[in-house]
């Protein structure tokens, strides 16, 4: 419910209470006064019939020419003495009584007006008690007939709801209507934070319209929030542009000498590492060769060793800054080349390179009939990093037991399952773990790495509009599941 419907409704109810009020208040006094001239005259009627009225030795009570006043007096005096009963002519005339208190049950409470309901005709009746030393002994009532003051009672309380609901009605509309103008501001706020977040326009301002209210010094207030919010969300653009520029011209320098070590490091193992291990050995088949010094092997193996740790490091420098490339590639919005391709000799193939990756753990190739002639619409090299990113990883956090590779498949869906018997993870770890530079065993340092391959991983998944399933438990392993929507099925009989 909106505020302005809201506030509407709470005004609306206050004045409903308030007319009511109102209304009840006017009905209370109307009525007080439409009986109060009738009530005089009942009252007047009684006093006169007490002053002519006797009491004689029998017990008879009475009252000469009974009806004193207007004929529009109704009276009935009940004699409890005698039993008898007298009631005026017009009252005769109708053929009507009022009613009669029981003696046994009377009390002064019935002493007063009343009023009373003679068929369909409605009285205000003034019930007298008579009494002798003490004793009540009958009941005088003296009544008006008081059809034409409940009518228009009537037609006041009807008149009184009607206009009241009236009123509620035409208030609510105009409240309603100015609500909505008083909070037009509101509305343009939410219209300029809707295209800001849908369409990322920092340059959006919110239209200044009304007098300089609170709505107006929030709209003010809201402006110059946004100008700062623009103002700092641009440097921040710019300084993360100029980051990506220079990680991606970075990686492209690096790249070449990074070759050039990399090549020439290759070139001195291949002339120097024979000659240097058969010196550290002393094994040289040439018995002219002279005997090398215990300082003069120290020296080959330092050297030896030095050359396989400028390889190992230039290799793993080299990994990095590929890494790199791909996710400025990805930052910078690279569009992949793709078309349909058949996944199960993409599968194949990394399953056959996946022997020759170094590993301590055995590499089993399940069923892989599940995705024969499946086609995808991928880049094939991508497709083949992604399956290679998984599989690393699973051959490095494997120490021993095996590492499977198989296919599945669900619907318009194909995937492909690595799964591994190795250190496994923490649940809470996982949603991290495709995180830039995140290392699930970094506390424990079991593994060496940089933490991007399964940013790239998810970034190669992502293009190709897939998903992937992780599910893993600590000290016995982890699966992942990468789904790839199905671009074409041959025929093919699902297992």
């Amino acid at each position: 419910m909106s505020i302005r419907l809201r506030l509407t409704l709470w005004y609306s109810v206050i004045l409903a209470v308030m007319l009511i009020l109102f209304g009840f208040v006017i009905y209370f006094f109307v009525n007080i006064n439409t009986y109060r001239e009738m009530k005089a005259k009942i009252e007047d009627q009684i006093t006169a019939i007490n002053k002519t009225s006797t009491l004689d030795i029998f017990g008879n009570y009475n009252t000469p020419g009974f009806v004193i006043g207007d004929d529009e007096m109704y009276v009935q005096m009940d004699n409890f003495l005698n039993g008898t009963v007298q009631v005026s002519s017009n009252l005769h005339r109708l053929k009507l009584q009022f009613a009669v208190p029981d003696l046994n049950h009377i009390s002064a409470d019935e002493e007063g007006f009343h009023e009373l309901k003679l068929g369909q005709y409605p009285f205000v009746v003034y019930r007298h008690l008579l009494q002798q030393d003490g004793k009540v002994f009958g009941v005088l009532q003296v009544g008006a007939y008081s059809g034409r003051e409940a009518g228009f009672l009537k037609e006041l309380r009807t008149a009184l709801t009607f206009a009241s609901m009236v009123v509620v009605l035409i208030a609510f509309t105009i409240g309603l209507f100015l609500a909505r103008q008083a909070l037009r501001p509101i509305e343009h706020v939410i219209r300029a934070s809707d295209k800001i977040q849908n369409g990322s326009d920092l340059s959006m301002r919110i239209p200044r319209e009304g007098p300089n209210d609170e709505l107006g010094r929030l709209t003010d207030t809201l402006n110059g929030m946004l100008g700062r919010i623009e103002t700092t969300y641009n440097g921040l653009d710019e300084a993360y542009m100029a980051q990506r520029r220079f990680v991606s011209d970075a990686s492209h320098e690096l790249r070449t000498p990074l070759t050039t070590i990399r090549g020439n490091i290759e070139l001195l193992e291949r002339m120097w590492l024979p000659a240097l291990e058969r010196g550290t050995h002393g094994d040289s088949d040439d018995p002219a060769a002279p005997k090398l010094s215990e300082e003069e092997r120290r020296r080959i193996t330092l050297t030896r060793e030095a050359m396989q740790d400028i390889a190992g490091e230039a290799k793993r420098m080299s990994s990095l800054v590929n890494d790199l490339l791909a996710l400025a590639r990805a930052d910078a919005g690279y569009e992949m080349e793709k078309t349909n391709q058949l996944l199960l000799p993409l599968v194949e193939d990394v399953a056959r390179r996946a022997q020759l990756l170094p590993r301590k753990a055995e590499w089993k190739i399940g069923n892989l009939s599940a995705i024969e002639n499946v086609q995808v619409y991928a880049h094939a090299d991508f497709l083949r990093q992604l399956f290679f990113i998984f599989v690393e990883n699973a051959f490095k956090y494997t120490p021993s037991g095996y590492v499977e590779l198989r296919a599945i498949r669900s619907k318009d869906q194909a995937g492909i399952v690595i799964k591994d018997t190795g250190i496994g993870m923490d649940h809470a770890e996982v949603p991290h773990i495709f995180e830039r530079f995140y290392r699930a065993d970094e506390s424990r340092g079991e593994t060496s790495g940089t933490g991007l391959g399964l940013s790239i991983a998810k970034w190669i998944i992502d293009e190709h509009g897939g998903s992937v399933e992780v599910s893993t438990r600590e000290g016995e392993g982890t699966t992942f599941i990468v789904w790839l929507p199905i671009a074409f099925l041959g025929n093919f009989n699902e297992v």
